[in-house]
């Protein structure tokens, strides 16, 4: 409950999770029917980077200022232009936003949007930001817990995206077990799971768990900003992931490190489990 993301906002790992979401949801969305998309930690929607909070870290300037500030590469121009839309006197870079106004963005009237913010000061933020959009439910509880009471949901096709602080030190299992659960009652859906990259043996142990827990079609995406392996980068579990979606994201993950200044950033594209 102590972790507040309004210090992180925009950094490097934002950039590289948000890219990957909206192509994730952009493929969703190439078929008419209605989707629904879950996000289980969704924290206050949108963010102030002139606030004491991203001053005092920078770390957006790094991330998402960067990408902002030379020509964005056609494999990220989609997620680009949705963060200079959100910015109240472009080209200025004031807001950055997070995953429920990226999604609420991208969706389409008939779709659904579920947040999930456990914070309580968070989840007010978010009943005021999205209280005008019929579309959007917030509910202020656990994530894990109210992901298996709205799967599946009415529309059958879907995303969610489980994004938590891993301040728990039993994060990685509970999520595992979460995830688990809610694969069993709708195991068409999609699932994108976010995770930093801090001590490669607990990603392995993590991987593990994944690979083990009956879950089909699982891919690994990671990044690291630099080839130093000791550096932290972060990555995304795809779950029942878009047929072929590897070209496009090996093409987005390519781009992103010139894009931020870090060519020697690596780049990871691999199946966990495979189809």
């Amino acid at each position: 409950m102590n972790y507040r993301h309004a210090f992180h906002a925009g950094n490097i790992s934002d950039v590289f999770k948000h890219a990957v979401l909206v192509l994730l949801v952009e493929h969703l969305l190439q078929k008419d029917a209605a989707v629904c998309v879950i996000d289980t930690h969704a924290g206050q929607g949108r963010y102030d980077l002139t606030s004491e909070a991203a001053d005092k870290t920078g770390e957006f300037r790094a991330g998402i200022g960067r990408l902002l500030a030379e020509a964005v590469p056609p494999a990220l121009t989609r997620y680009a232009a949705l963060v200079q839309a959100a910015q109240p006197a472009p080209p200025a870079l004031q807001i950055y936003p997070g995953s429920p106004a990226l999604l609420q963005a991208l969706l389409r009237p008939h779709d659904r949007l579920i947040l999930m913010e456990l914070h309580p000061e968070d989840a007010a933020v978010l009943r005021r930001e999205f209280r005008a959009d019929a579309r959007v439910h917030v509910h202020e509880r656990d994530g894990y817990a109210g992901l298996r009471a709205v799967v599946p949901p009415p529309e059958r096709r879907g995303l969610v995206l489980i994004d938590p602080p891993y301040e728990a030190p039993d994060e990685m299992t509970v999520l595992v077990e979460a995830l688990a659960a809610a694969w069993r009652r709708w195991p068409t859906g999609q699932y994108a799971l976010w995770y930093p990259i801090k001590e490669r043996g607990a990603i392995e142990r993590f991987h593990g768990a994944l690979a083990t827990a009956g879950l089909r079609k699982l891919l690994v995406a990671e990044f690291l900003p630099t080839r130093d392996q000791s550096l932290r980068g972060s990555g995304m579990i795809l779950v029942n992931p878009p047929w072929r979606i590897e070209d496009r994201l090996g093409a987005l993950l390519a781009a992103l490190g010139p894009a931020l200044g870090r060519p020697d950033a690596t780049a990871r594209i691999d199946w966990l489990v495979p189809e």
